[in-house]
């Protein structure tokens, strides 16, 4: 008589696979994930340097008065943030179709193009059209890098996803104020008039870009976050989805801390700039003397932000984080409205300030993304997120051209000032509306449940 076969014992489920602490998804490589991290890299050290470059633009190549940069600055970020209203949702709608990799390389090659051009601009009117192509390719850049952060990891590692994003964004914004923002003196070092130093630079930071695009297209996934969505759904229809979502107050909220957060990021690298060169040119300093200075201080921003993205993205998988938005757009705003106390940018004072504003800056930018992914399916991810990106292209947008008037009319920490006021508006609609958010757990657990249905490494 045969022996009764005993049934096969069960082997433990593998471990997932981790870059930095977190946990990636089911498809998801270590080079998938490195070349996301080296995206949030490249894409925010470019995103940085071109506002932080205008006032040199403006002043070097264009000869425009002082008295009038701040509006030009507000114009130009009023165009960029109109071309990215009208391009986000779509390039969300179309990562959802087509996958993130296509949008990706668009980004960049909009960037590189935008870079290359900018500073053979013959006057304002050629300088708004460069930066219309440069916003476009912002756009897909910061849609793709907020989508992908979520796609490449699993519920439980959003928060660290996120971290891990600003960290790595943190490095590029370095990058950009302490590296690329000192291209054009150390071009004059070597002999080159100052126009010419000038676009030398320029090209060769486009030049850059190209090679990370090269090299980020065979990296980043095939597969993940592609084929989610319906397949004969139009494309004006994920569009819509996106919006239809804010009916979720989770969801409306993490809208309005982008609207905000983005605004932040775009006040400390265009009008913190362009404060600080104002006053270096002011006091005797060539225009890439103090292109480097404001740099300097903005480093210090940057720097702190990098130290406290690990923080905040930790907290956002430890606490509820509808609170975890409502804290940081609180320490944002106290953040930006302690610019009042400046009356000399180039003073310690500054310095002070350029530390709390890092804090503030990488609060708002790492909280607002968790709280979205934790409310929507995975299904309509990418059109949420290309939304969700828009908002924080309006802030932009709005805060750019009234924090422009601000500047000129008032006084220079006018767009800080509406800035920290528009945070201060968030975190009241977060604390009235908190109690009423509940997670989606299709979100939470749509990762999960996919294990092993489109689990093919990209």
């Amino acid at each position: 008589m045969p022996a009764p076969s005993m049934p096969a014992p069960s082997m433990p489920a593998p471990s997932p696979r981790r870059v930095l602490g977190a946990r990636l998804a089911d498809g998801v490589t270590r080079r998938n994930m490195w070349a996301l991290l080296s995206l949030a890299t490249a894409g925010t050290a470019v995103i940085s340097f071109l506002p932080s470059a205008q006032p040199h633009i403006l002043s070097t190549v264009l000869g425009v008065p002082e008295g009038a940069q701040g509006r030009i600055v507000g114009l130009l970020g009023f165009a960029a943030e109109l071309a990215m209203i009208l391009s986000l949702a779509w390039y969300g709608a179309m990562a959802d179709r087509f996958g993130r990799r296509l949008v990706v390389i668009t980004g960049l090659l909009l960037c590189a193009l935008g870079t290359a051009l900018f500073p053979f601009a013959g006057g304002t009117a050629a300088l708004v059209g460069l930066r219309v192509v440069f916003g476009l390719g912002v756009a897909a850049l910061n849609a793709m890098m907020s989508t992908i952060a979520i796609d490449y990891v699993r519920s439980r590692s959003r928060g660290a996803s996120y971290g891990l994003i600003g960290v790595f964004g943190g490095l590029g914004a370095l990058v950009a104020v302490l590296v690329l923002v000192r291209l054009p003196r150390t071009m004059e070092g070597l002999g080159l008039a100052p126009v010419t130093a000038t676009r030398v630079s320029f090209l060769i930071i486009a030049g850059g870009l190209l090679l990370v695009a090269a090299a980020l297209w065979p990296s980043l996934s095939r597969t993940a976050g592609t084929g989610a969505a319906a397949p004969h759904a139009s494309l004006p229809r994920l569009a819509r989805e996106g919006l239809v979502l804010a009916r979720d107050p989770g969801v409306a909220l993490s809208y309005a801390a982008s609207f905000v957060a983005r605004a932040d990021l775009a006040v400390v690298v265009g009008f913190l700039t362009l404060w600080i060169t104002d006053q270096a040119t002011a006091r005797g300093m060539s225009g890439a003397e103090a292109l480097a200075r404001a740099g300097a201080i903005v480093g210090v921003s940057q720097t702190v932000a990098l130290l406290c993205a690990p923080l905040f993205g930790r907290l956002g998988d430890r606490m509820r984080r509808q609170d975890l938005v409502v804290v940081a757009q609180a320490v944002a705003a106290a953040a930006y409205l302690s610019t009042l106390l400046i009356s000399d940018p180039l003073g310690a004072g500054m310095m002070v300030v350029a530390v709390l504003i890092g804090v503030g800056e990488i609060a708002g930018i790492t909280t607002a993304g968790p709280l979205l992914a934790q409310q929507v399916p995975a299904g309509v991810r990418g059109s949420a997120f290309g939304v969700h990106t828009l908002c924080g292209a309006a802030g932009i947008m709005i805060i750019s051209a009234l924090g422009g008037i601000l500047y000129d009319a008032w006084r220079p920490a006018g767009p800080f000032v509406l800035s920290g006021a528009a945070g201060l508006l968030v975190a009241l609609f977060g604390l009235a509306v908190r109690r009423r958010i509940a997670a989606d757990r299709r979100a939470d657990l749509d990762q999960e449940a996919a294990a092993g249905a489109s689990g093919r490494p990209g």
